[in-house]
């Protein structure tokens, strides 16, 4: 069993992000080494764990103990754990799977809380993930722009083209066939953390089409600032994966973007997300 006395705890960056050793997640975790846990998250945003070579019983066990697992409702999960979602890119492939900045799954009514990665198979070099905290990519935001945002919903997709793009070869290998042509959810722009009581940017490149009551056009302008201002270097983290590396992000106020660096390799990672609740 896990001891609060011999985890150790190290910050990765400035904007988000830590790295957790000295712990064993295939073994049990108490409550309250869960509790410690979950408050670390919600601090950091982003847990790291490194050298943890779990099975997939053992992968959504640990995932388990931070919500309620959920499918992913464009593609097939393992056949053992449905709930488990491999994202892979082979060798012979050129657009990696979600690569565009993003939020997990936003064109949902209730987007998933959180999402736990795990690395099974990773390029020589390359390969990487990039988080970005959206805590304060709005509190950056100028007291104006804060009154301009906190007024708007927007609209989320599951066809945006960008995104659609880089789930090609997985829905042609495993897409799911019982699922609609499209998914759209509206959204407050600006969202209150259900648990810190943080205010977080709440768009995303991949998904975010336009403000509810306004036309592409008319939101053009406003989003592609907001993109652009989201994913700036001092607001984010980039993690240099190896096999059996996991991490633990909060989908309610991080963007990832995997970087698609690796030609010619393959990568294998498998994927947890976490029911959430309605965003206000």
């Amino acid at each position: 069993m896990v001891s609060l006395r011999t985890m150790k705890i190290a910050r990765v960056a400035g904007a988000l992000g830590a790295e957790v050793t000295d712990v064993d997640l295939s073994s049990e975790l108490a409550p309250g080494e869960v509790a410690e846990l979950r408050r670390l998250w919600l601090d950091h945003l982003v847990l790291f764990f490194r050298d943890q070579p779990l099975t997939p019983a053992q992968f959504f066990a640990f995932a388990s103990r931070f919500g309620e697992p959920m499918a992913y409702p464009l593609l097939a999960g393992l056949d053992e754990f449905p709930m488990i979602t491999p994202v892979v890119k082979l060798e012979d492939e050129t657009v990696n799977f979600g690569g565009v900045w993003h939020s997990d799954t936003t064109y949902l009514s209730e987007p998933p809380s959180a999402t736990a990665l795990i690395a099974r198979v990773v390029p020589p070099v390359g390969g990487d993930t990039l988080f970005a905290n959206q805590y304060l990519a709005y509190d950056a935001l100028s007291p104006e722009m804060k009154r301009l945002l906190g007024s708007l919903k927007a609209i989320s997709s599951s066809a945006k083209a960008d995104a659609t793009k880089t789930r090609e070869d997985r829905v042609r290998t495993s897409g799911r066939t019982d699922v609609p042509a499209e998914y759209l959810a509206v959204h407050p722009v600006v969202r209150t953390h259900p648990e810190t009581g943080r205010k977080a940017l709440y768009v995303n490149p991949a998904h975010t089409i336009r403000f509810e009551g306004m036309s592409t056009e008319e939101s053009e302008s406003i989003l592609a600032y907001l993109f652009r201002h989201q994913s700036r270097a001092e607001f984010t983290y980039r993690l240099s994966w190896r096999a059996g590396s996991i991490a633990l992000w909060d989908n309610r106020c991080v963007i990832h973007n995997p970087v698609n660096d690796y030609h010619g390799y393959r990568r294998v990672m498998h994927r947890i997300t976490l029911k959430g609740d309605i965003p206000q």
